[in-house]
This record gives structure tokens, C-alpha cells and sequence, in this order.
């Protein structure tokens, strides 16, 4: 789902700090070297300011560093600082996944963060997914993703387990890493059978009902405990 130097991961470490993907890393060949320890509170002020120019921002991510001698994190880091400080997420991935931007690369990409097509699509993924337009990478993506989470959440009570970016990608946040890439392989697999749907006149998309009761079914819950996701 990923080449060359797209993409980009995240762990938290507990105590303020994570570990997030170097700056031009390729996340398939990934070593220690290529993870870079940072605090996420001075990533976390950088959200709050509306004049930060991209020298101030470079500046900033090269301050966050743990060890100075590291490389120079992500400019997404400050999105992974973000939406590590959500409830029960210690993990984050992001992805530039090809069916998925397929979907997000066209008109109809709201309408594929906003509805569901299959059971498993809700059991990984969420009953919706957070939708931001296309926004600038680094700084401003990061501030539009907090908005529109912060909207998801009052709309839906829950963490999201999926954020698409228009023109750009996916992001899938959890509690372990087997969440995370539950969601993104299901959110990827989900765009492949909208994709084929859409050739035979469709999709045709589940009630918001149906949904919700996948959503809150018992058996479901502890489908994903033995999943782990």
C-alpha cells in the first residue's frame, strides 16, 4: 500500500512521547534507525498556531526530537501527535492505498467515508469514517484533521477507527497494531468492492439501521476482542 518514501506510522511510548517514521523512510524496509523518538507536546502547541510559516515548522519538528542526533521526523508527525492523544489510540497508520484513493481521487468520496456496504466494513472500520477535504500537508492538514475528528466524535460519540483524506490517503488509528491494519486492509478491500459495485450500477449501501445495529451487536464486540482489533 505503500512506495517508495509515502506514508507513514506511529507508536506511543507513554509518558508524552512517540515513536513516529523518519522524514523520506520507506515503510517497507523500515529499521530502528528509521523510527525517530519525539514529544509530543511541543508537536501538540504547534496546532494552536495560525502564523507558523514551513520554516517554523521544520524548526519545530527538529525540536521535538527526543535525541537531536535522530533524523528528522515526518511532516505528518504532527497529525500522529494528534491522534495518538485520542482515547485508547497507541497506534496509527497512514497509507496512500490505491483502491482507496481511487474512490478518494473522484466526486464520490464523501460518500464513501459516510456510508458502509458490508458487515466486516463495520467491524473494522467503524460505522463511518471521518472525511477531510484536501488540505495542505503538515501543519494545516493537521488542524483540519482535528476539526473535522472533533466534530466525528460529538457526531458519533466514538474515537473513528478511519480518517480519508481527499486527493491524498487513509489513516487508520487503534489500540495495537493488529487494529490498525484490520482497518486499513478492510477500508482497502471495501474500496475495491465499491469500485466493482459501482461498474454494475451501484453500490448499494446498508441503512444507517443496519449499521448501527452491526455497529452494537454483542457477538460483534467480541469478535473484535478475539481479533484483538
Amino acid at each position: 500500500m505503500a512506495i517508495l518514501g509515502e506514508g507513514n506510522c506511529s507508536a506511543g511510548c507513554g509518558d508524552g512521547r512517540f515513536l513516529v517514521k523518519a522524514s523520506g523512510s520507506t515503510m517497507g524496509t523500515l529499521t530502528r534507525a528509521d523510527l525517530v523518538e519525539c514529544r509530543s507536546d511541543i508537536l501538540l502547541a504547534l496546532l494552536d498556531t495560525t502564523a507558523a510559516d514551513d520554516a517554523s515548522v521544520n524548526e519545530t519538528l527538529l525540536a521535538s526530537r527526543v535525541d537531536a542526533s535522530s533524523k528528522k521526523p515526518s511532516v505528518e508527525a504532527v497529525f500522529h501527535a494528534y491522534c495518538l492523544s485520542l482515547d485508547n489510540v497507541h497506534f496509527v497508520g497512514h497509507t496512500h492505498a490505491a483502491a482507496v484513493n481511487s474512490i478518494l481521487c473522484s466526486p464520490r468520496a464523501r460518500e464513501f467515508a459516510e456510508q458502509r456496504l458490508f458487515p466486516d466494513e463495520i467491524v473494522c472500520c467503524g460505522p463511518a469514517s471521518v472525511f477531510v477535504p484536501y488540505t495542505d500537508p503538515g501543519l494545516p492538514l493537521a488542524q483540519e484533521i482535528r476539526t473535522r475528528t472533533a466534530a466525528f466524535l460529538r457526531h458519533h460519540g466514538q474515537v473513528p477507527r478511519v480518517i480519508l483524506i481527499e486527493n491524498h490517503g487513509i489513516i487508520t488509528i487503534g489500540r495495537t497494531p493488529e487494529s490498525v491494519m484490520a482497518a486499513m486492509l478492510m477500508a482497502e478491500k471495501a474500496a475495491m468492492v465499491w469500485l466493482g459495485a459501482a461498474r454494475l450500477g451501484g453500490p448499494t449501501f446498508l441503512s444507517r439501521a443496519d449499521v448501527d445495529r452491526i455497529a452494537n451487536r454483542s457477538d460483534e464486540h467480541y469478535r473484535r476482542r478475539s481479533l484483538n482489533i
